[in-house]
Parts: structure tokens; C-alpha cells; sequence
């Protein structure tokens, strides 16, 4: 389990600290304009012809804000997306407007997690066997405001290199 000890000696689970931070900063700063749908739209992975769904994960959505688990334990039991070494991988979000900010993070079994560039809503697969959790975050940020969210989500999705 990847722990954080805070001053004064308490130990907390790290994933559960930063959803906590990122549920709190969402709350304080989402505003409420109308993005369509209930919920974050949905977001595929596109890997040579083959199209996969990711997980939705945690979101703040309207007046709505969810907490889940991490990648790891989101994805225990799914199956993985196969793909060869230093293949391409995209994003594929049907969706206007579309997030202002994205980002991608790699996490292996060990719960490190690795920030990976997006090229134009893609990026490479890695070169090394195994399996690789990702979570791909999105911002609706707001034009007017500084540091202010319209929408924001999560997706998990794990790939298996071989």
C-alpha cells in the first residue's frame, strides 16, 4: 500500500489523500454551467482498427461530485486491452465541447504512478511486457475564471504489453 506520514507521525493511504484533495478543490471551484449530459461523457481507447471503453472513475459533473477508488483497484478483475510494444494508443471522446486540459497518468503494480505526454490526444504504448494502469483525467475548465473547473473526470483503463 503507498502511504504518505504526515507530520506528527500519522500514516494515510497516498490515493485516498489526493481524491480527497481533488473532491475538495472540485467542490470549491466547479462552477455551474451547463455542460450537456448527467454525467461526464463517455471516453474510448482507440488501438490500431479496435475501439475499448475505459472506466469512469471519479468526476464532479453539475452539481455532482463521485469518489472512487484508484485505477488499480477500479480495473481488479476487468480485463486488460492488449497491445505490442510502442504501439499507438488515442483518445476518443464524442463530446463539444471538448476538455481544455488532459492529462495521463501510468501506474504499476507497486502503486508508482508516472505523469506520460499526450500528443495530440495520443500516446505510446510501453516498450517493456506487462500490465500498466492508466488514468486519464479531463477538464472543463472555465474561460472567464481563473482555477475554475466547469466539469471534470477520471477514466481507468489498463493495457497488457506482450
Amino acid at each position: 500500500m503507498d502511504i504518505i506520514k504526515k507530520r506528527g507521525g500519522t500514516v494515510i493511504n497516498k490515493w485516498l489523500f489526493i481524491l480527497a484533495v481533488l473532491v475538495s478543490v472540485c467542490l470549491m471551484g466547479c462552477s455551474n454551467v451547463n455542460l450537456p449530459g448527467g454525467k461526464p461523457p463517455k471516453v474510448f481507447i482507440e488501438v490500431g482498427d479496435e475501439t475499448y471503453p475505459t472506466i469512469l472513475g471519479t468526476y464532479c459533473w453539475k452539481d455532482t461530485c463521485v469518489d472512487t477508488a484508484g485505477p488499480i483497484e477500479m480495473l481488479s478483475g476487468t480485463e486488460t486491452i492488449k497491445v505490442k510494444p510502442g504501439e499507438t494508443i488515442s483518445f476518443v471522446l464524442d463530446y463539444k465541447p471538448q476538455p481544455s486540459e488532459t492529462h495521463l497518468s501510468e501506474f504499476r503494480e507497486n502503486q508508482v504512478s508516472v505523469e506520460i505526454e499526450l500528443k495530440d490526444n495520443q500516446f505510446t504504448a510501453p516498450t517493456q511486457k506487462g500490465i500498466y494502469y492508466y488514468s486519464y483525467g479531463v477538464w472543463w475548465m472555465d474561460e472567464k475564471r481563473e482555477h475554475v473547473s466547469n466539469g471534470d473526470a477520471f477514466y481507468a483503463f489498463a493495457l497488457e504489453v506482450n
